[in-house]
């Protein structure tokens, strides 16, 4: 089934390669948007997700996404259009060197659900590949972009593999972005931490707040706090 059914909006993905899953989710529910943005972009948007479900969560006036492969960028512009907030989107065919080169304006909110497994394995699909793989988008890139693109009190959310969390804080820190959220997620309450939700400012705060979030208890059994944070979004939740 190509479609997902959202409580406000739906996706087609079947030209994707990466599908809709519980990161790009996590992300775009999480996000903090605590400074109300204006202009919002989404650096790699594949199906569309994170900047759909943004348009839902916030009053945004100009929602940009950045998408390089082909099939993906068209499925993110029908996405789109299909959507309730249709005249707030945009996406670009692009890749993040391309864009920087002549860059919109700045952005209040820059997200991006970056390609990772940096391991040296290759699947067959190219198209896969790119979706998943680091060197499409160095960490490096990605921060030095959003340092580049985001306006004065702007804040850059991203989720990451939680052991590259420590390597992704200390690039950020040479571009003087600083940390104001860290989540990090767990499949259940007895595996290890998966993944690293980090927002970062300009602004260097002295206590970031850092927690814990666990999806469920057991196969299908949700824990609270992620019901929380996707009821708005999923249908059943």
């Amino acid at each position: 089934m190509s479609k997902f059914q959202f409580k406000q909006f739906s996706l087609e993905q079947d030209r994707c390669a990466m599908k809709i899953g519980t990161d790009g989710v996590l992300l775009g529910a999480w996000t903090p948007l605590d400074n109300n943005p204006f202009r919002i972009l989404d650096i790699g948007t594949g199906t569309g997700i994170i900047a759909l479900m943004l348009s839902q969560r916030s009053q945004a006036e100009q929602i940009d996404a950045l998408e390089i492969d082909d099939e993906a960028y068209e499925q993110a512009t029908d996405n789109f259009e299909n959507s309730p907030w249709n005249d707030r989107l945009f996406c670009f065919h692009a890749g993040l060197d391309e864009f920087i080169e002549e860059p919109e304006d700045e952005y209040d909110l820059i997200i991006s659900n970056p390609p990772f497994y940096s391991e040296d394995y290759k699947t067959a699909c190219d198209q896969r590949d790119l979706a998943r793989f680091q060197e499409a988008m160095p960490f490096e890139d990605l921060i030095e972009a959003a340092d580049l693109l985001l306006s004065e009190n702007g804040i850059f959310s991203v989720i990451i593999p939680h052991k590259e969390e420590e390597k992704f804080l200390a690039l950020a820190k040479e571009y003087e972005l600083y940390p104001l959220k860290i989540t990090r997620v767990k499949g259940a309450p007895t595996t290890e931490i998966k993944r690293s939700l980090l927002a970062f400012s300009r602004t260097e705060t002295a206590n970031c707040p850092i927690d814990e979030l666990i999806i469920e208890t057991a196969r299908h059994i949700y824990t609270p706090e992620y019901i929380a944070l996707t009821k708005d979004f999923y249908l059943k939740m």
